[in-house]
This record gives C-alpha cells, sequence and structure tokens, in this order.
C-alpha cells in the first residue's frame, strides 16, 4: 500500500494494463435528518463483473483481446436514510460514456460529474440519472469543502521491497458538505427533496493488477468528534503471514497537531460471515504509539459478496485522555470473492451494465423494488 496525500495525484493516471482500476469516492453524512451518501467514479470498475470476467478469460487465453479499463469505466450511487439503504445505483459502460476534466481534476460518466476548483478549494458534483428497475430518476447537486488535509507519504517498497500494486491518496479526511437531492418516482408524481448539510471525507484508489492478486483483506474507516478525528486504514496481504501494512491519522482540534502513525498492532476479533458477506472481524484494536483504539461494527448499512459498510462505535485512548462511543463509519472488503465466478455471477445482480442484459439485475430490483413498496405501505 502506497500512501499519499498531495492533491495534484487526484488526476486521472490513464492506466492501461489488463486489470489496473481508479476510482474517485466522496462519502458524507447530515447527523440531523440520518442521511449518508456515497458517490463514486471509476475507471476500470475494480468491482465489475465483466471487467473480470473479460481478465480472467484473457489471462487464460479463452480470449485474445486484452481488457482496458477505459471500456469498463461506471459511476455509482447510494443513499441511506436512518441506518437503511434506499438507493443503491451502480452503472457501468464503455470509454464513450466517460470523460475527464482536461488539464484538471474531474471526471463524467454520463451526465454525473465532478470538478475540483482549485481556487476555492472545492469540489462540485453534479448527478443526474434515471434508475427504471427501482422506478426513481435522481437530480443532485453537492459542494465538499475540506476543513483540513493531511501531509503524509509512504512508499511500501521503500520498508521492505514489496509492491502492493494499490495506491491511496487520501485526499480530504473531512469537509463541509452542501447539498439538494431531488429523487422522483417515474411512474407517478412522488417527488422528495432533502437540503444535506453536513460531514464529508473523499479519497482516491488506484492499483496495477486486480485486487484479489495482492490483497487478502481490507479494513477503513473514519470517527469524527469534537476533539479529535481519525482515519484508519488496514490491509492484509495476500500470501503472507507478516503483519499488516495500518496507517492512523488523527487531528487534535483544540491544538491543530496532525500525526500520521504507519507503525501499527492491528488485531482483529468476533469473526463473522453471512450466507453472502465475507468473513471479517467485527471489532478491531489497533495501537501505535501513544494511540489505542477500539471499533466494534455495529449497524450493518451495506452488504455484499466481498463488501461490508457499517455504522461503527469508536473507543480511542490518546495520550492520557480517553473518549468512548465515538460514532464512525468503517467499511470492509475481501477481494478474494471477486475471483470467484459464482460470486461475479451474484454480484451482476447489483451493476447495471449498459447494453448488456442481466436476469440476475432484473429479479434483484424487482424484489427489492416490491419490499421498498411494501415497507412505504406499511408505514
Amino acid at each position: 500500500m502506497n500512501i499519499t496525500t498531495d492533491s495534484l495525484q487526484e488526476a486521472w493516471h490513464r492506466l492501461d494494463a489488463p486489470g489496473s482500476y481508479e476510482w474517485w469516492y466522496f462519502d458524507a453524512e447530515d447527523e440531523a435528518q440520518g442521511i449518508s451518501v456515497v458517490f463514486i467514479w471509476f475507471v476500470g470498475f475494480a468491482f465489475s463483473p465483466y471487467y473480470l470476467g473479460h481478465y480472467e478469460d484473457w489471462k487464460a487465453g479463452r480470449r485474445s483481446d486484452q481488457p482496458n479499463p477505459v471500456d469498463y469505466t461506471g459511476f455509482s450511487f447510494q443513499l441511506y436514510e436512518h441506518g437503511k439503504e434506499t438507493i443503491n445505483f451502480i452503472k457501468e459502460g464503455a470509454r464513450e460514456l466517460f470523460a475527464s476534466e482536461d488539464g484538471g481534476i474531474g471526471l463524467q460518466f454520463e451526465q454525473n460529474r465532478f470538478v475540483y476548483d482549485p481556487l476555492r478549494d472545492e469540489y462540485r458534483l453534479s448527478i443526474d440519472f434515471q434508475f427504471p428497475a427501482r422506478d426513481r430518476s435522481v437530480h443532485a447537486s453537492f459542494s465538499f469543502r475540506p476543513l483540513h488535509r493531511f501531509d503524509h507519504r509512504l512508499d511500501t517498497s521503500l520498508h521492505d521491497g514489496v509492491d502492493f500494486h494499490h495506491h491511496w491518496v487520501l485526499s480530504v479526511p473531512k469537509a463541509e458538505v452542501l447539498g439538494v437531492l431531488d429523487t422522483r418516482a417515474l411512474s407517478s408524481d412522488e417527488r422528495q427533496v432533502l437540503h444535506f448539510r453536513g460531514r464529508g471525507y473523499h479519497d482516491h484508489n488506484l492499483g496495477m493488477v486486480p485486487m484479489y492478486e495482492s490483497i487478502d483483506r481490507w479494513y477503513w474507516g473514519r470517527a469524527f468528534s469534537e476533539r479529535y478525528d481519525l482515519i484508519y486504514y488496514v490491509v492484509f496481504l495476500r500470501d503472507r503471514a507478516s503483519a499488516p501494512q495500518a496507517v492512523m491519522m488523527l487531528r487534535d482540534h483544540e491544538s491543530g497537531e496532525q500525526s500520521a502513525l504507519d507503525e501499527v498492532r492491528v488485531s482483529e476479533n468476533s469473526f463473522r460471515r453471512g450466507l453472502f458477506a465475507p468473513v471479517h472481524g467485527r471489532s478491531l484494536r489497533l495501537e501505535g504509539g501513544s494511540v489505542s483504539v477500539d471499533i466494534r461494527h455495529r449497524e450493518v448499512l451495506d452488504t455484499g459478496p466481498f463488501y461490508l459498510r457499517y455504522g461503527s462505535r469508536f473507543s480511542m485512548k490518546i495520550g492520557d485522555e480517553q473518549l468512548d462511543e465515538v460514532r464512525g463509519i468503517s467499511e470492509f472488503l475481501n477481494p478474494a470473492a471477486l475471483k470467484s465466478g459464482v460470486m461475479r455471477f451474484f454480484t451482476a445482480s447489483r451493476v447495471l451494465r449498459d447494453g448488456a442484459t442481466s436476469i440476475m439485475y432484473t429479479l434483484y430490483n424487482f424484489f427489492k423494488h416490491q419490499i421498498d413498496w411494501f415497507t412505504k405501505k406499511k408505514f
């Protein structure tokens, strides 16, 4: 895992190696309204069953054409209300649906766009898509304004000669987020307009090979409190028994001091798995320097064959100070499921591939739409 906080690294890297990928991730929560949103743009959609199927067929000699990342671009949007997923939209397509900001930082997939304005130090997001499978259209306009940034770099190849094939760009550990979200039913006049005011987070990830070739499992998350902000990132390498690569980034609002700890001891506990969810630790302990953090994953916000998202509680001991029950967001990824043809079949139920027909996608969204309708009628 190579780490940088250099915002210039957010520009599209134009990777073209088979299996390579990039994504730009924006996450925000309006605690007062119990709403959270996630926006992600992809080039070389790292979780695409279509991209990875093409890669595996090419690698095995069943196809002669190399998969090009730009033919597997995409966009996803998730809306969570009061701890429940309301919208989970993921679409991918070929290069014709994609554009990058010329000479700057920004991407566009169909009518969904983000751009960075360096003069205002602001990320502007404009969203416009239809989701017929769930009878919805979504229009949104959001701004992410960084409240602070870190200055940190870590090159793991300098530490032990290992190339992780993965790079993490921590762009914005904390942002002020303002937005308007307008959702409508395609079949009726039903409309919901949400005015969003909250705090957010933004990062950028890229890699040279499919993640399952180098990463075994991966935890990351963040917690904001009145006194401290914490970002953590833990990666276990595939086929290695050594300690994971882990980092904790901490900001003290009282003193303004920032610290980045990259010699972190990690303990996983309370292992769980679901019918399709991967094995994962429901609690983590991180220790580095004078900082120790216990993380307990509580509310399940999203689950899938390789990914989990939780509302978590953080207990932090920083020097002589103890903070308990700090709310935060945690996520977990086990890339091994991405290699499985069976799991890729089920993952296709979540992904709309432009121009492709998927029975799994149609059935999954049909039943989810029926559940949505029943829940609304019941309450």
